[in-house]
C-alpha cells in the first residue's frame, strides 16, 4: 500500500478553528516574558477575582509609560490625581503588579521583575518622592501618599 503524503493527511483533517478574540479584547502579551510566564499570568487573571483579562499587561503599559513622562509632570502627582481616573493610577498599577508577583513562580515573578527593573530605576532616579521618603516598597509608597485610602 502506498504512502500518503504529510500535506494529503493534514487536507483529510478537519480543521479546527482558533476562537478569535473579539476586536476590543484586552492584550495579554508583556514584551520580553516567555510564553510560560504568559500563561502563568493569564491563568492568574481568570482564577483570582481581584483580576481581569489584560490587567497585569494594562499595569506593565501605564507603569512604564508614566515612568518615562517629563520631570515636570512627575513633580506633579498629587495635583494629578484627578486626572488619573480615566486611565489609571500608575501607582496602584505598580502595587498589582507586586500582587501579581507574588502570585507567580519563581521563574515567572523573576521575569516581571527584570521587565520592570529598568522602569523601577528611572522612577527612582527621576521621581521628585524618592529621596524624600526613602528606599519604601510600592505598597507603603501608596499608604504614604494616600493615607486616609484603603490598599
Amino acid at each position: 500500500m502506498p504512502r500518503r503524503r504529510p500535506e494529503q493527511l493534514r487536507a483529510a483533517l478537519a480543521h479546527r478553528r482558533r476562537p478569535h478574540a473579539p476586536y476590543d479584547s484586552p492584550s495579554v502579551v508583556i514584551d520580553g516574558l516567555s510564553a510560560r510566564t504568559l500563561a502563568e499570568i493569564s491563568r492568574l487573571e481568570h482564577t483570582r477575582t481581584c483580576l481581569h483579562p489584560g490587567d497585569a499587561s494594562r499595569a506593565v503599559r501605564l507603569w512604564k509609560d508614566h515612568v518615562r513622562l517629563p520631570l515636570r509632570d512627575l513633580t506633579r502627582y498629587d495635583e494629578r490625581a484627578c486626572v488619573y481616573d480615566c486611565c489609571g493610577d500608575p501607582l496602584e498599577a505598580r502595587i498589582l503588579l507586586d500582587q501579581i508577583m507574588q502570585g507567580l513562580s519563581r521563574r515567572g515573578a523573576r521575569e516581571l521583575r527584570a521587565q520592570l527593573h529598568r522602569s523601577d530605576e528611572l522612577w527612582r532616579r527621576r521621581s521628585p518622592l524618592s529621596p524624600l521618603l526613602g528606599d519604601l516598597s510600592f505598597p507603603s509608597l501608596y499608604k504614604t501618599l494616600h493615607p486616609g485610602l484603603p490598599g
